[in-house]
């Protein structure tokens, strides 16, 4: 087969591309189908959800990683690798200590409980004064 098969190879993928980037920017996910006459029917749509605060964020993701560090799971990586600050993984790192100290002593359900516990408390107490720029983020 001469360069004329890889040519047509080449083009096949680039229409095929093309096709895929036209189809999803054909539809903005507004509801309507790309269209400006469906604008009533987004309006109808059920409410979107509030995103979350900083807090709850932070509760969301060092809470994760908090259950998984006490089931045993060692996470790849750094902080960042984890999608946690600095400060997060310093809250990540005294609640899983505390945790499975709680453990060994208590059982696997009252560490879960202690970490979910601490992870909110250390997670709103970082954002009361909202967030990482002010407040007792600075230390």
């Amino acid at each position: 087969m001469g360069r004329g098969g890889a040519l047509r190879r080449g083009r096949t993928a680039l229409a095929l591309v093309t096709a895929v980037v036209a189809v999803g920017c054909g539809n903005s996910g507004d509801g309507t189908g790309g269209s400006a006459r469906g604008a009533s029917a987004s309006a109808a749509s059920p409410a979107s959800r509030q995103p979350l605060s900083g807090a709850e964020l932070c509760v969301s993701a060092v809470g994760y990683w908090a259950r998984e560090m006490l089931d045993g799971t060692e996470p790849y990586g750094d902080y960042q690798s984890m999608g946690l600050s600095n400060r997060q993984y310093d809250i990540l790192r005294e609640v899983v200590a505390e945790a499975r100290a709680a453990q060994r002593d208590q059982g696997a359900r009252a560490a879960g409980e202690l970490a979910d516990r601490r992870v909110r408390q250390e997670c709103t107490d970082g954002y009361r004064d909202g967030g990482p720029s002010r407040g007792p983020w600075q230390s």
